[in-house]
């Protein structure tokens, strides 16, 4: 967290590191959280909101992790481009050790893989009912987006089906 906190001292506006320490007390159950390379398009929905940083991706990640780590409420699914396990080093320099460092930092979290257009899709129609928080980062390598869906961290799909099953609306 360190290394965020004096990396975010380069953001252009540094009230943005509070809004998203802010943000993300709100943040709940259907609302994504997307940590971007800088290449990623700035998305145009009623429900996304973007900010940019002056730091990398995964020190972004780190940061953001560590806070939904103290959060009660929330925790995060990962979702990443299926480009990224086909980019060779010798067409992005530097992408092999930054798969090997983002896999290490997602242990222990559900990560999930869909093609760049559909994941854009994904998102783009949640945001029409609910909240996308995207954190544009300076990294250069392609296909490097988190995208992270949040989850009840309290509450989960075992516990739903029981009680919808009580309710007598699950077959």
């Amino acid at each position: 967290m360190n290394e965020w906190r004096h990396q975010s001292m380069d953001w252009n506006e540094t009230e943005d590191l509070e809004e998203l320490e802010e943000l993300i007390t709100l943040l709940g159950h259907r609302n994504w959280l997307l940590l971007t390379d800088m290449a990623f398009p700035l998305l145009s929905a009623p429900g996304v909101q973007t900010v940019s940083s002056d730091v990398e991706l995964l020190a972004a990640l780190d940061f953001v992790l560590e806070l939904l780590g103290d959060q009660p409420h929330v925790r995060p699914i990962a979702w990443l481009d299926a480009e990224l396990d086909f980019v060779r080093e010798e067409w992005a320099p530097g992408i092999s050790h930054f798969r090997q460092e983002l896999l290490e930092r997602l242990r222990g979290f559900p990560i999930y893989r869909l093609p760049h257009e559909q994941l854009i899709a994904k998102v783009s129609e949640a945001a029409q009912q609910f909240q996308v928080s995207v954190v544009k980062t300076r990294t250069c390598l392609p296909y490097t987006s988190v995208f992270l869906e949040l989850d009840c961290a309290y509450w989960d799909g075992e516990r739903e089906r029981k009680l919808r099953e009580a309710m007598g609306l699950e077959h």
